[in-house]
């Protein structure tokens, strides 16, 4: 039998063994230090983020890539000639950096910096991008190296610190003028659109055109004798261009002006609205400058129609009872108020005004670039929504 002390040795033994054991995989473990965990990358920033006036993204050699800035109310991009911003992905960001808590310290010496890809920015090969916010209390200056997918954090190192940080969050930011402008341009439906005239410049004309809105299909103007169109909706997708218009890109119209020879092309809806487009080429790009105009006696002529149809809708809904009251004179005391349909056919035609008013305002002094899907439909040919020319056989006699 094992006696007393053989147990007592066995236990401590074993008590040893386990200590050992766990200081070697402790010594394994990187070492963390938490004194600072959980405090945010930027103090305050959530309750002051209607604060921010500009928000600046330089990368290497200090190159500028895109600044923001709030210019009385509005958010502009200032690498864009001043087109307004869009201020839900603006928003996002700064969100995104408010809620930016410090997980982990990392290394505080500059030569490893360019690890973390968190070197200063004034080297020509760094790898990561300044952030700085402006409009608050203190000024802000960070740069985002890289981002850890494990750890789904950022290594981050405030501007003039010499620590730098594993920080929660993708806090990179997009270093594409392009891609933080308002894209959404126009949005008058393909239901509302009348006719559409495309003129080339060489001269050739397409046109196509609804007599009524709830035709199905658009006809093709003109149609050369002997041709067929490809399809019953082939000229369908021209009246779909300006429906829910995004912008890729844009440009001063002083610094991409509208050349001599373009293409043309009106949009007519059936309300009086006419948009007036012209289209050209530089390299890649294909632009686009736009205006609004109103056609009186066409948005008069609509206004009226509709106000029959509601009038004559409303009195077939009417109960035989309700119409032999309508034509006994009302008591003074149950008399609703009367409709005034001068001032409903007056504010009817002031909203298409103020739509045309609303798209000047966004179309006056810029070059479109638009998707290339939309190009498509705006420099269609006649040739392009027919059917082709059946070719006789070298054979046929």
């Amino acid at each position: 039998m094992v006696n007393q002390k053989a147990l007592i040795g066995l236990g401590v033994a074993t008590v040893v063994i386990i200590a050992v054991a766990f200081a070697v995989q402790h010594s394994r473990k990187p070492v963390r230090d938490f004194s600072e965990q959980a405090g945010p990358l930027v103090a305050d920033l959530g309750d002051h983020i209607n604060d921010v006036s500009r928000l600046v993204v330089t990368s290497a050699n200090k190159k500028i890539d895109v600044t923001l800035d709030n210019k009385d109310g509005k958010w502009v991009v200032a690498e864009k000639g001043g087109y307004p911003a869009d201020l839900g992905k603006l928003r996002e960001y700064l969100l995104k950096v408010a809620d930016a808590r410090l997980i982990e310290k990392k290394t505080a010496k500059p030569d490893r910096y360019s690890d973390l890809g968190v070197s200063d920015i004034s080297d020509p090969k760094a790898k990561g991008i300044a952030v700085d916010i402006g409009g608050l209390k203190e000024p802000v200056s960070f740069i985002t190296g890289i981002f850890n997918a494990q750890s789904g954090g950022t290594f981050v190192r405030r501007s003039h610190e010499a620590q730098s940080w594993l920080a929660s969050g993708n806090l990179i930011p997009d270093k594409s003028p392009a891609n933080w402008l308002r894209k959404e341009l126009a949005n008058i439906p393909s239901d509302r659109i009348a006719s559409v005239t495309i003129t080339h410049a060489d001269g050739k004309v397409l046109r196509v055109f609804k007599d009524k809105a709830s035709d199905p299909h658009y006809t093709i103007a003109d149609l050369p004798k002997g041709r067929e169109p490809s399809s019953d909706f082939a000229a369908n997708g021209l009246a779909s261009v300006l429906s829910e218009l995004k912008i890729d890109d844009v440009a001063s119209s002083k610094d991409v002006p509208v050349p001599d020879k373009v293409t043309e092309i009106r949009y007519a809806t059936f309300d009086g609205v006419i948009v007036d487009a012209k289209a050209w080429q530089v390299g890649d790009k294909h632009y686009v400058a736009m205006s609004a105009s109103q056609d009186n006696e066409l948005a008069q002529k609509h206004v009226d129609a509709e106000l029959a149809k509601e009038a004559g809708e409303a009195d077939k809904a009417k109960p035989e009872a309700e119409k032999e009251d309508s034509a006994k004179p009302a008591d003074k005391d149950d008399a609703k108020p009367a409709l005034d349909p001068a001032r409903d056919r007056q504010q009817r035609l002031a909203a298409i005004t103020a739509e045309v008013e609303k798209l000047n305002t966004a179309f006056k002094g810029w070059s479109f670039v638009l998707p290339g899907y939309k190009v498509g439909d705006i420099n269609k040919t006649m040739d392009d929504l027919l059917k082709p020319l059946e070719t006789k056989s070298k054979s046929a006699k």
